[in-house]
């Protein structure tokens, strides 16, 4: 399929029900049309300034959003509806190619690593709103990451509300074992896609984090919310692969970059002092799960596991034979007894050795990072010196990992914070009283 442009034509939205439409065109001989609709919890009350806000975070939503759909075609134009701030405009052309890499990589699409959103000129400064000092938006995954962050949110007495985009089960569960009352908002692709992507059209990953973010952030405006702190960790911002002269990372839409544009789009667009970061971005993965370690009461429902998600079964919260297992089992071993974590997984990961070709990716063995929520491979080898044991797997991998990779791996940097983040003091100085 050939389209010469995407454009966005429209969006709506009713404060009575919280449901946004947004409309899109893949524009060519034969244009595509799609509406995709999301749909917001609706506050007890709202006002004029607050729904004024929520309209222009809707306006950032409204392009990013549709990357779900650009990738059926991959057009060389992207036309913004909307006049924008620089900022915003440079975070909508920083979603559509770094954040659409990963897609470009895997379908030879080198075009669309050099596209650039086209923005209408005349935008409008938005008014400073300073929501700095009210309740945090928490975003809740179902993962040990979230799960630090919204116990550390509660720890310093900042009152959390989690908040997730379509929870399911997993979810769910662990917001009944926070305790907390949780928000949530529903988000529903154009079923046409599902029809064309069965057809051949192309697809692949896209920046989910981007848009779950930006729903986030219209859910807190809407609701007079404060700061929506997110748990992305320092690995995220590692990329995966070079290819083309440019960065291939699957987890973009979580590094540090990312949230620096999205920051700077808010700012400028929005008006919002403190709109977006993340808490545990100074933090190793292997550092959040020791924290995490010390938070058994999730025990029961925490995963960080994708297969599961879409196994359509509440107590299958594990797979065991993907990346994201792998890796989350290897960080969390040298936190807790190997009893403890069996339970969490329902296995013992160490116990297969059909599981070895799989660890030596996450150690940098044999392949590139794998293309998926993973961390670092300094991280895995560090985790996997601190584990002395016997198990069939750790054997293996003792005895493939040459001595080079070993010198390579420091646990003083993999469990010292740094990097850069973007987390405001007051809640920097919550981040170090927890540590």
């Amino acid at each position: 399929m050939q389209f010469d442009v995407m454009r966005f034509p429209s969006y709506a939205f009713d404060p009575s029900t919280g449901v946004a439409t947004f409309d899109y065109v893949l524009d060519g001989p034969e244009p595509l049309e799609f509406t995709e609709t999301i749909t917001l919890p609706v506050p007890d009350q709202s006002d004029e300034s607050r729904e004024e806000a929520l309209h222009r975070v809707l306006d950032l939503l409204h392009v990013v959003a549709g990357v779900s759909y650009f990738k059926v075609g991959a057009p060389r134009r992207i036309v913004a509806p909307k006049p924008v701030p620089p900022a915003a405009a440079d975070f909508f052309t920083a979603v559509y190619t770094k954040g659409m890499a990963e897609y470009a990589y895997r379908n030879q699409l080198p075009h669309v690593l050099e596209a650039v959103v086209e923005v209408p000129s005349g935008a409008t400064k938005a008014a400073e709103s300073d929501n700095s000092g009210r309740r945090p938006l928490s975003a809740v995954g179902g993962g040990k990451d979230s799960i630090v962050t919204l116990e550390i949110l509660r720890a310093a007495g900042l009152d959390p509300v989690p908040f997730s985009v379509n929870p399911n089960p997993v979810i769910k569960n662990v917001n009944a074992a926070s305790g907390l009352d949780a928000l949530a908002a529903r988000r529903q692709l154009d079923p046409r896609l599902f029809e064309l992507n069965k057809a051949g059209a192309l697809n692949g990953h896209i920046p989910v984090t981007a848009i779950n973010s930006l729903i986030a952030v219209a859910t807190a405006v809407w609701h007079g919310l404060g700061p929506v702190v997110m748990s992305n960790e320092r690995s995220a911002s590692d990329p995966n692969l070079i290819w083309n002269g440019h960065e291939v990372n699957h987890q973009w839409s979580k590094g540090v970059e990312a949230e620096g544009l999205l920051r700077a789009a808010i700012t400028a667009h929005v008006g919002l002092t403190e709109p977006y970061f993340s808490l545990l971005r100074s933090l190793s993965e292997l550092h959040i799960a020791q924290l995490y370690a010390r938070h058994d009461r999730y025990d029961d429902v925490v995963t960080s596991c994708n297969k599961a998600f879409k196994l359509h079964d509440p107590t299958a919260r594990w797979c065991g034979d993907c990346p994201k297992c792998r890796f989350v089992f290897l960080a969390m071993a040298p936190a807790m007894d190997r009893a403890r974590l069996t339970r969490i997984f329902g296995k013992d990961l160490f116990a297969d050795v059909e599981q070895v070709p799989g660890f030596l990716e996450l150690l940098g063995i044999d392949a590139h990072k794998p293309f998926e929520c993973v961390g670092e491979v300094e991280e895995s080898l560090v985790a996997l010196s601190m584990l002395d044991d016997d198990a069939p797997v750790l054997v293996a991998l003792r005895a493939a990992v040459p001595g080079t990779a070993w010198a390579a791996a420091s646990r003083d940097d993999v469990l010292t914070p740094g990097g850069p983040t973007f987390v405001p003091a007051a809640y920097a100085k919550v981040l170090t009283d927890a540590l």
